[in-house]
């Protein structure tokens, strides 16, 4: 645990622990795939980054949608929240599926979060649209902490990821709702993780926890998600997490 780092959002592509694993695919990501790719039609990214949070919440939220630049406002808001739809390569770095042109997170971060997290996202965006590659955007993010560039993390900062219509990975179902609580780094088995029918579970942002020469330069903190029954609509999820799954081996 010592060697998590922080995960701006997402846990988007861990959500596959939270569902039972399909075998591979043969899809290969070894490079990142043409801009275009990664981009969506304004008004459906738009949709889609509202529906990571219930009505109640996203309807006054800021929302974001992705350029040719990185990041921009679509709409902004009043309630401090601020929505978007995450790309794959918001992922551990090491991850197989960093570059899949597939992945669409939607996710909702409230005020602490978007004051502490946000800015992470921002570079990391950047970065990435502008081709600057995996070694190049770790070496910038960590001179922007070493630089006091980026925030550091606020008490309370979480995020919804409730939306029905996302993409988070190739493996199991696809998608999950769930909440994610971002935390400086402690024993999981505070939160209960890894107990029998605990829908408490917890992943990386930057690189696995089998990369801690990685991670030197990062801050020392891990993100818990939650993993719920309802999507954001009120709907029931069809196959949430159950009792019946395995703890997940550290």
């Amino acid at each position: 645990m010592k060697y998590i780092c922080l995960m701006a959002l997402p846990l988007i592509l861990s959500i596959g622990f939270l569902v039972p694993r399909a075998p591979a695919q043969s899809d290969n990501y070894s490079k990142m795939a043409p801009v275009d790719q990664y981009l969506m039609e304004r008004n459906a990214e738009i949709r889609l980054a509202r529906s990571a949070a219930p009505n109640s919440i996203s309807s006054e939220a800021t929302i974001l949608v992705l350029g040719r630049q990185g990041y921009e406002t679509a709409i902004g808001g009043k309630n401090g929240f601020v929505c978007m739809v995450e790309r794959s390569w918001m992922e551990v770095f090491d991850s197989p599926e960093f570059w899949n042109p597939k992945v669409r997170g939607a996710d909702c971060l409230n005020p602490q979060a978007a004051r502490s997290i946000l800015p992470i996202v921002y570079l990391r965006a950047r970065m990435m649209m502008a081709g600057r590659s995996k070694a190049e955007t770790v070496s910038a993010i960590k001179a922007a902490f070493e630089n006091k560039q980026l925030p550091n993390l606020e008490t309370g900062a979480m995020a919804y990821m409730m939306s029905k219509s996302a993409y988070l990975t190739d493996e199991g179902d696809h998608n999950g709702p769930h909440l994610m609580f971002f935390t400086p780094v402690m024993d999981s088995k505070d939160w209960g993780v890894g107990a029998r029918g605990s829908p408490v579970v917890f992943t990386p942002l930057f690189f696995s926890p089998k990369e801690p020469s990685q991670m030197k330069g990062l801050p020392p903190i891990v993100v818990f998600a939650v993993v719920l029954t309802n999507w954001s609509d009120g709907t029931t999820a069809t196959d949430p997490i159950s009792s019946s799954l395995p703890p997940r081996k550290r």
